[in-house]
């Protein structure tokens, strides 16, 4: 099983542009994000509350775990946007594919 990622942007919006830079300039990630994970890019902000449990923003990039339940215990910096992340934040959103893939594996082996 490979954990699901789904990032909420914009084509138009200056901060998701710039992050979608950094996150195509950063080996590691598209090497996880190309094998390792399922991935989901949403351009059309969605209506389920579900999948903005702190509001509708963008650029947001959340990490779902099987039960289809995005996980609270993967966030981003930021305490007022949980799941944004900024271009120089990048090494940090690394850091929580490697999370999401090792607490997927440790739940799975349960």
């Amino acid at each position: 099983k490979k954990p699901l990622m789904i990032i909420h942007h914009l084509e138009d919006c200056p901060h998701s542009i710039a992050l979608k830079k950094a996150f195509s300039e950063h080996q590691s990630i598209q090497r996880m994000a190309k094998s390792e994970f399922i991935m989901l890019n949403l351009v059309h902000e969605t209506t389920d509350t579900h999948l903005a449990p702190d509001g509708f923003y963008v650029p947001r990039i959340m990490f779902v775990d099987p039960t289809l339940t995005v996980r609270a215990d993967i966030v981003g910096k930021y305490a007022n946007r949980m799941y944004t992340y900024e271009p120089d934040d990048i090494d940090f959103l690394a850091e929580n594919m490697i999370k999401a893939k090792l607490l997927l594996k440790e739940e799975h082996e349960e």
